[in-house]
C-alpha cells in the first residue's frame, strides 16, 4: 500500500450536504462538526506517517487525516471501531467532520483503524519512534494557539492508569499461566506433550482447582501446579523458545519460585527479589504493581504536562510508562527533550517533581520549574542569607556579614564547615537558627549550599507571587477525575504498554478538541464540561 496525502481538503458544494434542508444545515453549522472539520481536520499532518507505507506504485491508503480525526471523535463520543465506521456511513455530521461528504463510498472499514494501529506498533518497535504521540502533541499545541494561550506558563501533574486486569492470587498466576500454554499446544495440536496434563483447556478447570478446594488444600493444589510446570517445560524443551505463553510461564516461575534439592517451591519474603515489576496477569505482561497513598494500582501511570491561559487550558504533552516510574524521572525525561526556550518558561508542578538536578536541568532549557511543596525536610530559613562560592565549596559570608576565619568542603556530604572568632557568634542574634557550635576560641557552623538554596525557596514559597502560582497549578489536578469519568482510561479494552499508550493519546485529543468546542461556543473557562451535541 502507498502513501498518498489527502487532497479533499476543501468540501464541495455539490456533495451530500446540499440535499439537507435550510434547517438541517443551520443545524450541521451549530454542532461539533463544524470546529472539528474546520479547526481540526486540516492540522492532522499525515507526511509524518508516510513512512508507515510503501513508496511504489501500489494500491493508495486511506487518508490518514480522516483516520487520525476517526480516532479522535471516537474517543470523544466512547465508541467501539465498529460505531464509528458505522456512524460515519450513516451521520451527516461525521461526513461533516472529516470532509468525506463528497466521497461515493466512506473510505473506513471494519479494520481500517486496528490495521493503522499495527503499522504505528510496529513502526515504534522498530525504530523507537512514537507516531502518534507526536501527532497528537503537535494538535495540542496548535489547539493552544487557536485558544491564544499563553505557551510561556505551563503546569503538570500525573495519575495512574489501572490496566484492564484481574488482580490474581499466586495461585491463579501460577495457573493461569501453566493454562495459557497448555492451551496453545491443544490448539497447535501437540496432544503428545498433554499426556496428564489435559484437565487444563476444561474451561471448567479453573474454578474447580482454585475455588472448589478448601483452604488447607492449597499447598498441595500449589505443589501439584509447580510439578506439572516443570513437567510442561521439560516435556517443550527449548523448542518453544518464541512462543509467548512458553516465555510467560519461564518468567513466571523464574520470579515467584525457587528450586532447593530439585524440588521447586514458592519464594518467600526471605529469599527477596520480588519487586514491582514481577508478573500481575499474564494478559498484561507490561503491566507493574505500585502501591501509593495507601491505594494498590496495577498498570501504568501517566505525566500531564498542560498550558494554561485566560481562556482554559490544554494538554500540549504526555508521557505514559510503567507505574514504577517516578514524576521526578518523567521531569527528567521531558526537560531532556525539550529544546531550549526562546522566552522564559514557567513549570508549574507538585513538590514530586522537585529536586537540584532537575531544578538545573530546567534552567539550561530556559525553563523556571516552580514547585508548590517541597519533599524532605523543611531547613532553618536563616541558611538562606549564607554565602557561598560559586562552586558551592566553601562559606564566603554569614548571615550577619562575617567572613569566616576558615572554610572547608566536606566531599561525602557536600557541606561546608566554616569556623568564627567565637566573639562574633556567641553575641550574634542568629546563632540558634544558624545552629552554631560555640567552642572556647571559635564557633563552628556546617552547612551545604542545598540547604543554603533550599531556605531560599522555602521563603520564595511565601510571597504573593508564588500563591498565585500555586492556584494556576491546581487546576490540572481536574485533569485525572476528567479522564477516569468521561473518558474511561481504566477501563480500555487493550492491554500491553503500547496498545494503552496509544489509546490514551486519542483520548487526549478528544479532551483537547472538548476544551476547544467549549473555547468556540464561548462557554467560558468555567464552564462545566458539556454533552457535545
Amino acid at each position: 500500500m502507498s502513501f498518498r496525502a489527502n487532497d479533499c481538503q476543501q468540501i464541495s458544494l455539490l456533495d451530500s450536504l446540499s440535499g439537507l434542508t435550510t434547517r438541517e444545515q443551520k443545524a450541521l453549522e451549530n454542532s461539533w462538526a463544524k470546529v472539528f472539520a474546520e479547526e481540526i481536520f486540516p492540522k492532522i499532518d499525515e507526511e509524518r506517517f508516510s513512512v508507515l507505507y510503501s513508496n511504489k506504485a501500489s494500491r493508495p491508503n486511506t487518508p490518514v487525516n480522516v483516520i487520525i480525526g476517526a480516532l479522535i471523535i471516537k474517543e470523544l463520543f466512547d465508541l467501539s471501531d465498529d460505531e464509528m465506521v458505522e456512524n460515519l456511513m450513516l451521520d451527516p455530521r461525521y461526513q461533516y467532520a472529516l470532509h468525506t461528504t463528497s466521497f461515493a463510498e466512506q473510505p473506513l472499514s471494519d479494520k481500517t483503524l486496528s490495521r493503522f494501529r499495527k503499522r504505528c506498533y510496529d513502526y515504534e518497535s522498530t525504530h523507537n519512534v512514537d507516531l502518534y504521540h507526536d501527532c497528537i502533541t503537535d494538535l495540542g499545541a496548535k489547539i493552544a494557539k487557536m485558544m491564544k494561550l499563553n505557551s510561556r506558563i505551563r503546569r503538570m501533574d500525573s495519575m495512574m492508569i489501572e490496566s484492564n486486569i484481574r488482580r490474581l492470587s499466586r495461585m491463579e498466576l501460577l495457573y493461569t499461566c501453566v493454562a495459557k500454554l497448555v492451551s496453545y499446544l491443544h490448539k497447535e495440536g501437540k496432544e503428545d506433550l498433554l499426556e496428564g496434563l489435559e484437565h487444563y483447556y476444561d474451561p471448567n478447570d479453573f474454578n474447580r482447582v482454585i475455588y472448589h478446594s478448601r483452604n488447607e488444600d492449597a499447598a498441595g493444589k500449589i505443589s501439584d501446579i509447580l510439578k506439572d510446570a516443570d513437567l510442561l517445560l521439560e516435556r517443550c524443551d527449548a523448542s518453544y523458545d518464541e512462543v509467548t505463553e512458553y516465555q510467560l510461564l519461564v518468567r513466571c516461575l523464574s520470579e515467584q519460585t525457587v528450586v532447593e534439592e530439585a524440588k521447586r517451591r514458592l519464594k518467600t519474603k526471605e529469599d527477596g527479589s520480588m519487586d514491582s515489576k514481577i508478573l500481575q496477569n499474564p494478559s498484561d505482561p507490561d503491566a507493574t504493581f505500585r502501591e501509593k497513598a495507601g491505594k494498590q494500582h496495577r498498570g501504568y501511570v501517566a505525566n500531564l504536562e498542560e498550558t494554561v491561559g485566560e481562556n482554559g487550558s490544554v494538554v500540549t504533552d504526555y508521557q505514559y510508562d510503567q507505574n514504577t516510574k517516578s514524576d521526578s524521572q518523567f521531569m527528567k525525561e521531558h526537560l531532556s527533550s525539550q529544546e531550549v526556550q526562546e522566552e522564559k518558561t514557567v513549570l508549574i508542578t507538585d513538590g514530586g517533581y522537585c529536586g537540584e538536578e532537575n531544578r538545573a536541568l530546567a534552567e539550561e532549557k530556559n525553563i523556571e520549574l516552580v514547585t508548590t511543596d517541597l519533599t524532605g525536610k523543611q531547613v532553618p530559613g536563616i541558611y538562606a542569607d549564607f554565602e557561598f562560592n560559586e562552586q558551592g565549596t566553601r562559606i564566603t559570608r554569614c548571615p550577619a556579614g562575617h567572613t569566616p576565619k576558615s572554610s572547608s568542603y566536606m566531599s561525602p556530604t557536600r557541606q561546608c564547615r566554616a569556623s568564627f572568632d567565637r566573639s562574633l557568634c556567641a553575641s550574634c542574634p542568629n546563632k540558634d537558627q544558624c545552629r552554631a557550635k560555640i567552642h572556647k576560641k571559635t564557633a563552628v557552623v556546617v552547612i551545604s549550599k542545598r540547604a543554603s538554596e533550599r531556605a531560599r525557596y522555602q521563603r520564595k514559597m511565601q510571597t504573593e507571587e508564588f500563591r498565585q502560582l500555586a492556584r494556576i497549578r491546581n487546576g490540572v489536578e481536574t485533569l485525572p477525575s476528567i479522564l477516569r469519568s468521561q473518558y474511561h482510561v481504566d477501563n480500555m479494552f487493550v492491554r500491553g504498554l503500547q496498545k494503552t499508550k496509544f489509546f490514551f493519546g486519542s483520548k487526549i485529543g478528544a479532551l483537547n478538541f472538548r476544551k476547544l468546542f467549549r473555547y468556540r461556543k464561548g462557554l467560558g473557562h468555567y464552564a462545566q464540561n458539556p454533552a457535545i451535541a
